[in-house]
């Protein structure tokens, strides 16, 4: 292929590297100098190539893809696409390039190779802290008896993880019979089969605001119509909520109860009830996503328990705590649903790896997980209080008390701008606005604690926010 120039790039420059970058690409490829099925260097040699991050080579990526000039093909790359000159003017100097740091931007930062600096804007824990003999022996035990590998699993999952995992619940008041588990590929895997077995393109869907960035896209995707319930330290605004159901007539509400995305607040035990008796009086089925529920304290009130897997539908999995790659999830699931959720879970998946599945019921049955979930916790603790020592002492204020591993933080600017400016650098943030299903300029952004304990971070943060 011919690579765009490789002349350096100019960090003095009125614009970013990463508007910069994409501007290379696109020029040679509205002059057909990259013909349709080129293939783009990959983004590690884009980046040495270049000399920058490969963070800004994703979000050049990214705004190419926006531009409709390349395609992502899965575990290929980038190619150039197949697109008429004419349908893809030049746009005018002075027109904005689009913002880089999207959902996309965040889950392809995921799948770089660890870069000079960590990156506060993703959410997973330090490799340094993740147990991997305890991993690799459990995998080991279990691999024993080769019929686990050359067949099938269950349609609804190993039963000896859904027996660990009915135990496991029991803890936090959640009361479910294994034959009301299903496993899944990871939880975004198990809110994927939920909302595809009951909500169809056109359906309307509440979801918190602010929220997972990466529920929206996904959301979105599948054609439903997403409508925002604010968000605040006890839990969703019911009044709000009431409204939107009267004139909507949603059919789900999609919410992480415990240790929220991205504030940390937990849902107070009196919204939970008020919240559970406005879903019973509309019909409305709550998906209680409890993906952080090893950093979170056992007390905390989950909705499935107050209401017994009667409105609610509980989802978990175990990457935040095990390893991002171990996508061993789960749905407990309302008697009724659970034969749905399995057919939705067959044509998705066929079954989910025995191997992973019985490696984590050994760890939940010899109480593995849980001493790993106390180690880390306990480094998270004492990352939490560092992070927000430096995050004021840099003149940034927390907009919701810091807890679990996330922190909601005011930095004093446009969270956009700042993160296009520190990406140039290397740094990976997660500006506010994606938090919001309708786009909006915030000085918000969310902060991973055990990945913002570097003081270097901070430094350049305060520089980059007095530049702008």
């Amino acid at each position: 292929m011919t690579p765009p120039s490789t002349a350096t790039l100019s960090r003095g420059a009125d614009t970013t590297l990463t508007d910069q970058l994409c501007a290379r690409f696109a020029e040679r490829i509205r002059q057909r100098l990259l013909a349709p099925g080129t293939r783009l260097p990959s983004v590690r040699e884009c980046a040495r190539r270049h000399g920058v991050s490969a963070y800004t080579v994703v979000a050049a990526y990214d705004q190419l893809q926006a531009q409709g000039l390349v395609e992502a093909r899965r575990q290929r790359g980038f190619f150039v696409r197949e697109t008429l000159h004419e349908a893809v003017p030049r746009p005018a100097k002075k027109t904005p390039a689009p913002l880089p740091i999207s959902a996309t931007t965040l889950m392809r930062g995921m799948f770089q190779p660890p870069g000079a600096h960590p990156m506060p804007g993703l959410g997973t824990l330090p490799i340094e802290w993740l147990d991997l003999p305890m991993l690799s022996s459990a995998m080991r035990r279990v691999s024993g008896p080769a019929q686990i590998a050359l067949q099938y699993g269950q349609p609804a999952g190993d039963p000896r993880l859904r027996a660990a995992l009915a135990h496991r619940m029991a803890d936090h008041g959640v009361m479910a019979s294994p034959e009301q588990i299903i496993t899944t590929v990871g939880a975004t895997h198990a809110l994927d089969v939920v909302t595809r077995t009951l909500v169809h393109a056109g359906d309307t869907v509440l979801v918190d605001e602010p929220g997972w960035s990466v529920e929206y896209a996904r959301l979105a995707a599948l054609g439903l119509r997403v409508l925002p319930v604010p968000r605040g330290e006890d839990g969703p605004d019911l009044a709000v909520m009431e409204r939107l159901i009267l004139a909507h007539h949603p059919r789900l509400y999609v919410t992480v109860s415990v240790l929220h995305n991205p504030t940390g607040a937990s849902l107070s035990l009196g919204t939970a009830h008020r919240l559970l008796k406005l879903a019973q009086q509309h019909d409305l089925h709550i998906v209680e996503d409890d993906s952080y529920a090893s950093l979170a304290p056992a007390h905390l009130p989950r909705m499935a328990a107050l209401d017994a897997l009667e409105r609610t539908i509980y989802v978990s999995g175990f990457s935040k705590i095990l390893a991002p790659n171990w996508r061993v999830g789960f749905i407990a699931a309302p008697t009724p649903l659970v034969d749905r959720f399995i057919d939705t879970k067959l044509l998705s998946t066929l079954t989910t790896p025995s191997l992973a599945e019985q490696s984590l019921a050994l760890c939940l049955e010899q109480g593995l997980l849980r001493r790993h979930a106390e180690r880390v916790n306990a480094k998270l603790d004492a990352a939490r209080g560092r992070a927000v020592k430096l995050a004021e002492q840099h003149g940034c204020r927390f907009a919701a008390p810091p807890r679990g591993l996330f922190g909601w933080v005011d930095v004093g600017v446009d969270t956009e701008r700042l993160a296009r400016v520190m990406l140039d650098d290397g740094w990976l943030l997660a500006p506010g606005a994606i938090f919001h299903a309708t786009h909006r300029p915030t000085s918000l952004m969310r902060i991973n604690f055990a990945t913002t304990q570097d003081a270097s971070f901070w430094r350049a943060l305060a520089e980059a926010r007095s530049a702008l």
